[in-house]
């Protein structure tokens, strides 16, 4: 099947902003609310077409059969169709929560951690005792013995 439009070619990355995928989410939508229509439609007329034109020959049970098995699918395929129509809506809220409101709420969670340390609070009273800092590591010890003594033990209690 071959596309020709004037138009870009449609590509994932189209999809940046929260308006562009609410637009595609309600083109899709239409789309599919329209296909679930047409199937309807002709679902209806195979269901009135063999109403109206019982095979001679058939029992009545044999006929309710024969008209299950050619009507079903069509209602199969009409209700798959507009369960993806309201599939839509997950996809655009999911991509609007992962995509923006998310990223957006751990960068104001990252700003406001980094002013708090920036900015530190001045309490009334006496204030904690401050740590006391830490010497480096002397010349002769191992580089990695403390680390791991600290792993053994931990991992041995």
């Amino acid at each position: 099947m071959s596309r020709t439009s004037s138009g870009p070619e449609w590509s994932g990355d189209m999809l940046t902003k929260p308006e562009m995928v609410e637009a595609f989410a309600t083109q899709l939508r239409g789309v599919l609310k329209h296909q679930a229509a047409f199937v309807e439609d002709v679902r209806q007329e195979a269901e009135a077409m063999w109403k109206a034109n019982r095979p001679e020959g058939y029992s009545s049970f044999e006929a309710w059969w024969r008209h299950r098995w050619v009507v079903g699918p069509f209602r199969e395929i009409q209700e798959h169709l507009e369960a993806a129509a309201a599939k839509t809506f997950e996809l655009e809220a999911r991509y609007r929560k992962g995509r923006h409101e998310i990223p957006a709420a751990r960068q104001a969670a990252a700003l406001e951690k980094k002013n708090a340390k920036q900015a530190p609070a001045v309490s009334a009273g006496s204030g904690a005792v401050p740590p006391k800092p830490v010497s480096p590591p002397s010349a002769s010890a191992p580089a990695g013995g403390p680390f791991l003594d600290l792993v053994h033990r931990e991992h041995s209690a």
